[in-house]
């Protein structure tokens, strides 16, 4: 079996106007731009619906490309010990990292203070019941219980990356105890696998689109004075979240032997993606390819991501901390250092708790403020309207983090080929060219 990779064929610099980055980047522009000027245009369900239907594409292959590079992956190790090292690996990855995105979120409340001398409306209840009630209703045993599906057709009809994840490791064990007996099996997930990429290479063709209908809506509907009343938490999250990137994924990159810039650069596609849908689902299956594509091995990758999906939201953390001081100092509540230690214990925990729940974000958010301090629940309504806003700025911080954690774990677990990375940060492959990584017999 021989391996064709894109470093083996030479290949023109693509014009400017077919890189998929450029394309999405110009979407976004002009989605914002049609948004601003004509927003009862941009608000019509039929511009909603173009983000909305390219999200669902991409959703539509997230739970069988899980399961065929998890149990692909799983499959072809001959040690089954591996697979538990890998995931405690990553566990501890994700514990100790996540640490670092909830102070880092709490050091820059107290420096900065955005909510301080807040003049906006008393808080309206009424506006986060629903949340509340969700937030409410989150136990750890619900999510413990929660990880196993009704059935396998469920987790799939249902997407729950957990779900999937818990079957696929199953199932991946059970084809490796076959030996020799599950080659036929393993050689159809693989050749699956690889149809699955082909169809998000397709896909994928629609992003400006996407991100044209969606960036259109969000203006329109919320924009440009929502994003006026409360500019100074919006740019006090994303400056904390440029910082943790920089500094602390910077740093971790710098420990693993990358440069966190060059990471960057090559997903960039992912990121505009990400940026222009405010989902961080939306780029995974691309994500995952492109990390085997950068040396990572493919049963480090099929065991990371997904699980860093649920477990390592680093864009949340730091949102649920320095959203926390911003509603305190808003409606001048003084928490002391012992509270400030609880909202980093209680985010901890229900950060992995909303997993895979609509508007996780903001439900786990009501879930600390009601263990914090309850008076601080209503206090969700001054940031309701620009959750949007911050949804996106979460999203790219978690993308980011889960790829720099793959990253890591691989070369952690000595399973990272340097070669493969130094040419792909270096751009001696082309990143954007997901169909021409292929394997042929």
């Amino acid at each position: 079996m021989a391996t064709i990779t894109v470093a083996d064929v030479p290949r023109a610099r693509k014009p400017l106007l077919k890189l998929l980055y450029v394309q999405v980047l110009l979407a976004i522009v002009l989605g914002g731009l049609v948004g601003w000027l004509w927003p009862s245009f941009a608000t019509n369900e039929w511009i909603k619906a173009l983000g909305d239907g390219f999200v669902k594409l991409i959703k539509m292959v997230i739970a069988p490309i899980i399961f065929c590079t998890v149990v692909s992956g799983i499959a072809h190790i001959q040690d089954a010990k591996k697979v538990g090292r890998v995931g405690v690996k990553a566990l501890i990855y994700f514990e100790i990292v996540s640490t670092f995105a909830l102070a880092i979120g709490l050091l820059v409340g107290n420096i900065l203070q955005p909510g301080a001398g807040f003049g906006g409306k008393a808080p309206d209840a009424a506006a986060v019941a629903q949340y509340t009630k969700q937030a409410g209703e989150m136990k750890s045993v619900d999510f413990v219980l929660n990880l196993i599906p009704e059935s396998v057709v469920g987790a799939f009809a249902k997407g729950d990356i957990l779900q999937v994840l818990l079957f696929a490791i199953l199932f991946g064990f059970a084809l490796m105890a076959l030996g020799d007996r599950g080659h036929t099996v393993r050689s159809l997930v693989d050749d699956v696998a690889h149809a699955i990429f082909g169809v998000i290479a397709i896909v994928m063709k629609a992003a400006p689109i996407g991100a044209f209908g969606a960036m259109a809506y969000t203006v329109g509907k919320f924009g440009p004075q929502a994003l006026s009343n409360l500019a100074g938490l919006i740019a006090t999250f994303y400056l904390t979240a440029v910082l943790f990137v920089v500094v602390v994924l910077g740093t971790i990159a710098r420990i693993a032997g990358f440069s966190i810039f060059k990471f960057l650069a090559y997903i960039k596609d992912e990121l505009l993606i990400v940026l222009g849908t405010s989902s961080s689902e939306s780029a995974l299956p691309q994500l995952m390819e492109k990390l085997e594509r950068l040396g990572c091995s493919k049963s480090v990758v099929g065991l990371v991501v997904p699980t860093g999906y649920s477990f390592n939201l680093d864009g949340t953390n730091i949102y649920m901390t320095l959203a926390t001081l911003f509603i305190a100092q808003a409606m001048g509540v003084h928490l002391d250092f012992s509270q400030q230690i609880t909202i980093l214990v209680v985010a901890m925990l229900t950060s992995k708790g909303a997993s895979g729940v609509t508007g996780a974000g903001f439900i786990t958010l009501a879930a600390t403020l009601a263990v914090v301090n309850p008076a601080l629940v209503p206090g969700m309504a001054i940031v309701l309207g620009i959750d949007k806003f911050m949804s996106e700025c979460r999203a790219l911080t978690n993308i980011t983090g889960n790829g720099v954690a793959c990253i890591v774990v691989a070369w952690w677990e000595g399973e990272l080929d340097r070669d493969k990375l130094a040419r792909g940060l270096s751009r001696q492959i082309d990143p954007s060219d997901v169909e021409t990584a292929v394997t042929t017999g």
